[in-house]
């Protein structure tokens, strides 16, 4: 299984289990995986890859019967993220003949063929032929929108919806497409490991609605109990354009929204009902699967979101050069445990505990020069796991009940980390020390000023932030209690 850490992946390696098979993952950043429910589950075997190199690659997926290639960039820059994917399939086509892998299954994007289609769908069509270079069957499964709670295009939709009672669109409203809900590609990911005859072939796969954009954004102002919509599509809105302004309105950043939005302009219906033929299955309508994503969101029962995905930072050097630190310590009549789970609320829609409106504005001016600003929120309103977003803070390093470090994604003229740490009061076991270190490292002189320019704020933000987790980690003992 590559791509175990993403928003498929994740949700897919479960079902598997469920099924009785057992699974091997390939993680760039194993220790994503550390708080997945099933990454103790005696079928799974995790190990570190990151598709480069072809040698350890096949010892790795050596004694495997199939291979689920999960890999698919969302970063726009040029053709650099296409090349990129075209390579790294082209590294596993080879891994997998050599490790005598009896076939691939791959997760592709459904679309039109011939002149005109995106570059986003021309990649995913590039990595289909790359993994079939060396001769390993590959079984490709093509899907159009992926409808789930988490998802990329899911929150795209209900966050522009929720957003924009008028809206001025592309022409794209009027291009129509066959939306499949996560349950159902799920479903047929599974079900095509055991139908040998989906064996070297490419299905398409959708739910039972062919319907355009403009329909499906009136269907979720109804399921979010919002008025009608007013939707204007003109013909001067370019992908560039509409990624910006997707970009400016949602959660999804400018990089991952362009080859997003770009691929709106090709029509996206299944053509051809093998599928259905080999595995026959009563997939969810656009309106079910709207209303069970948002049920789930409400909840916080999101499993994995699209913001968990991509590389994680490497450990900043901070030697070599001036490192700014601002280190306020407080302590806390509760366990280590409770300021922990605390410490663990920030961001989302708890927010950070003092200074919202401080917050507020430097989350909307790193918008403004093209960062996730606090735009992204969070996962899960009280857990969190390595890797994930927390606003424009990035889960880095945790241990749970001692410490957090999040790493600053927003834009910067330097690099910056926060971090808490958490331990008994020596004298007094009821008591625990919570200490918060921010560190800075410059970059330049602008660096320098931008430090200088924050550092009066820290008190009212950082010295608020630990009296708000104080009291919050007082409440939660205080709970347990009763």
């Amino acid at each position: 299984m590559t791509g175990a850490t993403g928003y498929v992946g994740g949700r897919l390696v479960p079902e598997l289990l469920k099924r009785g098979y057992r699974v091997r993952c390939l993680a760039r950043e194993p220790r994503k995986l550390e708080e997945r429910s099933w990454c103790d589950n005696p079928n799974v075997e995790i190990a570190r890859s990151d598709l480069s190199d072809v040698a350890e690659l096949t010892a790795q997926i050596r004694d495997c019967s199939a291979a689920y290639y999960l890999i698919h960039s969302m970063i726009a820059s040029g053709r650099t993220y296409a090349d990129r994917d075209s390579q790294l399939a082209h590294n596993f086509a080879r891994a997998a003949a050599e490790a005598q892998i009896e076939r691939i299954i791959y997760l592709g994007g459904l679309g039109e063929l011939g002149e005109g289609l995106s570059q986003h769908l021309c990649s995913r069509r590039e990595v289909e032929v790359a993994l079939g270079s060396c001769g390993v069957s590959v079984t490709t499964l093509r899907a159009a929108m992926i409808i789930g709670s988490g998802s990329a295009s899911f929150e795209i939709l209900r966050y522009l919806v929720e957003r924009l009672p008028v809206m001025i669109t592309p022409r794209w409203v009027q291009t129509e497409s066959q939306p499949v809900s996560i349950v159902d590609v799920l479903y047929w990911l599974v079900e095509c490991l055991h139908v040998t005859e989906t064996s070297g072939r490419s299905l398409e796969i959708g739910g039972p609605d062919v319907i355009t954009y403009r329909e499906l954004m009136h269907i979720m102002a109804q399921e979010l109990g919002l008025r009608r919509r007013l939707i204007i599509g003109v013909p001067v809105l370019t992908p560039r354009l509409s990624s910006a302004w997707i970009s400016l309105i949602t959660p999804v950043s400018y990089r991952i929204a362009r080859p997003l939005s770009d691929g709106l302009r090709n029509r996206v219906v299944v053509n051809d009902d093998t599928t259905q033929t080999l595995m026959p299955h009563q997939s969810l309508g656009v309106r079910e699967s709207i209303h069970r994503a948002i049920a789930k969101t409400l909840e916080g029962k999101v499993p994995t979101r699209w913001s968990a995905a991509g590389p994680i930072p490497g450990d900043p050097n901070w030697a070599g050069g001036k490192v700014y630190v601002d280190q306020r310590s407080i302590e806390i009549e509760a366990q280590p445990s409770d300021v922990f789970a605390a410490v663990c609320r920030v961001g989302g829609g708890h927010g950070w505990y003092s200074g919202d409106i401080l917050w507020r504005i430097r989350g909307l001016m790193d918008q403004i020069v093209g960062g996730p600003g606090l735009r992204r929120g969070r996962r899960d309103p009280e857990e969190v796991e390595f890797g994930e977003a927390l606003d424009f803070w990035r889960v880095v390093g945790i241990e749970r009940g001692k410490s957090l470090l999040l790493h600053a994604e927003m834009k910067l003229p330097g690099t910056a980390q926060l971090e808490f740490c958490m331990e008994p009061v020596e004298d007094n076991n009821r008591f625990t020390r919570l200490t918060m270190t921010a560190r800075f490292r410059p970059r330049g002189l602008l660096g320098i000023l931008y430090w200088y320019t924050v550092v009066p704020l820290h008190n009212i933000v950082f010295g608020g932030m630990l009296r708000g987790i104080k009291r919050a980690a007082k409440s939660l003992e205080m709970s347990q209690e009763v």
